[in-house]
């Protein structure tokens, strides 16, 4: 399946917005139109961003999931939310303790990571992309882990992010 030539965006965003990422420099709007027909194929969800006209070349690409991602856990964040008080858990003692072993075998058996992407290409010709992933449980209810958690993933480089985008798209 490729990207229906009606659904093809050819208008530019006139400059990069805050937030994006500089994946790729003097793109065209081919690679951005393979990319997008990339997650088609793979059975992904794009949609236009709210708010953008159709020609606007910006599309949320959702609907990938990675198992077993507790290395992506910002162990930082989530140690500045237990100072404030916290539920008792076994993998939180022994994360304050300096150990992040047991959450992240915790978070490896009854997480995934939802990687949503927001890309774009610039007037520029540049390639960017907003990441919006979160931890979502495999199977809700069935880890110990205090719900009102909040599981935050640590910020990607460029590299890694251009990579997890491509495997998103089925081109990696």
């Amino acid at each position: 399946m490729t990207l229906p030539k009606a659904d093809r965006p050819t208008r530019p965003l006139p400059a990069k917005p805050a937030g994006y990422v500089e994946l790729a420099r003097y793109s065209s709007l081919g690679r951005l139109w393979a990319l997008l027909g990339g997650a088609l194929r793979e059975g992904r969800t794009v949609s236009v961003v709210r708010g953008d006209a159709a020609d606007l070349c910006r599309r949320r690409i959702a609907g990938y999931t990675l198992p077993g991602a507790a290395l992506f856990l910002d162990t930082a964040r989530l140690l500045s939310q237990l100072e404030d008080g916290f539920e008792t858990h076994p993998t939180l003692l022994a994360l304050l303790s300096g150990n992040a072993d047991p959450l992240r075998a915790e978070l490896n058996a009854h997480y995934e990571l939802q990687l949503n992407f927001v890309v774009a290409l610039t007037a520029a010709r540049d390639l960017i992309a907003r990441p919006e992933f979160r931890y979502l449980p495999t199977v809700p209810g069935f880890s110990t882990l205090p719900a009102q958690l909040t599981l935050v993933p640590r910020r990607l480089g460029r590299d890694e992010l251009h990579l997890l985008l491509q495997r998103a798209c089925g081109l990696a």
